[in-house]
């Protein structure tokens, strides 16, 4: 039987307008300090974002996701925020905010297959 390891994850959520306070989930992010294991991934659903907001900037959007990435894989593009350990990043990016990227709260669980339960919640939540 394979141990089960401790993990916490969040979604990231595009908010096209932030004064609305609607969001749309793009992205998944979980962590396991056991394992060392911080993965990230999205997608930006055009259509649906434009429904919300026609003059969204996607671009910068792209731009911002990817950033996070980098500082979620630790690149050194992704700045000093990159170069902390992986649980201050997860805490760094799931910090709350008031722009137009926004994560949920934590949210934890337990899995004996990250790989797998990350693609169980990502299918679940994201896509």
């Amino acid at each position: 039987m394979h141990e089960k390891h401790l993990y916490d994850y969040a979604v990231i959520r595009v908010v096209p307008r932030v004064e609305r306070e609607e969001f749309i989930n793009v992205g998944l992010m979980l962590f396991c300090k056991r394992q060392k294991y911080l993965r990230i991934q999205y997608q930006i659903p055009t259509a649906k974002i434009t429904l919300f907001c026609p003059k969204f900037d996607l671009e910068q959007l792209q731009n911002n996701l990817e950033a996070l990435v980098s500082i979620c894989e630790g690149q050194k593009k992704g700045g000093p925020i990159a170069l902390f350990e992986k649980d201050e990043r997860f805490r760094w990016i799931t910090a709350i905010k008031s722009s137009s990227i926004q994560t949920s709260r934590p949210h934890s669980g337990f899995s004996d297959n990250l790989d797998k339960t990350f693609e169980k919640l990502y299918n679940e939540l994201v896509e």
